[in-house]
């Protein structure tokens, strides 16, 4: 794989598409409507995939693509492939929240390699450069070029008090029960993959799922942290989590910074 171009094209197409999705957004109106699974879906999530998977197709016909919009493409397999959610967090660009982004990644022998996270409500961008390590870029977030950068890392807080990130919108008492087992500082909610890219940059040190989520909500902001120094592991046995699993779902997870002692589950 070509990194440089990949870089490039991930991240030029996460802009565009954020640039559809915000034009949306700004609508008085927008259809929604609900997938078999209950999920909702926008007119944005529809668009920025269109925009996302002919970009990628164009510049890497040779390496397989998963995409949450296209139900054909969960039938693949594979341990390599590009896998994109083109708008995470559509229940917070529904209830325009804000927390909600653009995600595209390769995984590589089932590992997420390289990623990028684009909020365009916040103007955040995360990403994994050529070499692997992450950085977020600041200011205009032009398609052409990449601006200024500045390397990200995770924190090396340790247990005696924890910045504790948790879903917005699927917050339960498990959750909770779990992370009462930990020495808490402070905590903070997140919607989409932005919780990842806080655990990234240090602005939190832990984050627990334990719900339902699939393999195109999570590998781009796994790359990035990945990228950042931290780790995303199974929450029943503390293992790498896996990416090319049959059907593309995830079993409960935690991402965390490697200082910090994790619970048992």
């Amino acid at each position: 794989m070509d990194y440089e171009k990949l870089v490039s094209v991930m991240r030029r197409l996460s802009l565009e598409a954020g640039d559809k999705i915000m034009e949306i957004y700004g609508q008085d109106d927008f259809d929604v409507k609900t997938k078999s699974d209950d999920s909702p879906v926008t007119a944005a999530d529809e668009a920025a995939d269109a925009i996302i998977s002919s970009g990628l197709r164009a510049a890497f016909p040779d390496v397989m693509l998963v995409t949450e919009e296209q139900s054909a493409t969960h039938d693949a397999s594979g341990d390599t492939f590009l896998i994109v959610d083109p708008l995470d967090g559509t229940k917070e660009f529904i209830h325009r929240r804000g927390d909600f982004t653009v995600n595209i990644a390769l995984v590589e022998g089932g590992v997420p390699t390289r990623g990028v996270v684009y909020a365009p409500a916040k103007s955040r961008m995360f990403f994994t450069q050529a070499d692997g390590q992450s950085v977020e870029e600041t200011g205009d977030l032009t398609k052409d070029a990449v601006g200024t950068v500045r390397p990200i890392s995770v924190s090396k807080a340790d247990n005696s008090g924890l910045m504790v990130v948790a879903s917005k919108s699927h917050r339960d008492q498990a959750t909770d029960d779990y992370i009462a087992q930990y020495a808490v500082r402070d905590m903070t909610s997140a919607g989409s993959s932005l919780k990842f890219c806080l655990v990234a940059t240090g602005e939190a040190d832990i984050y627990p799922r334990l719900g339902r989520t699939m393999e195109w909500d999570t590998a781009a902001g796994h790359a990035v942290l990945r990228g950042a120094g931290g780790d995303v592991v199974r929450f029943d046995d503390h293992t790498p989590l896996a990416y090319g699993k049959p059907d593309f779902a995830n079993p409960f997870f935690i991402a965390f910074a490697p200082s910090v002692e994790l619970k048992p589950a």
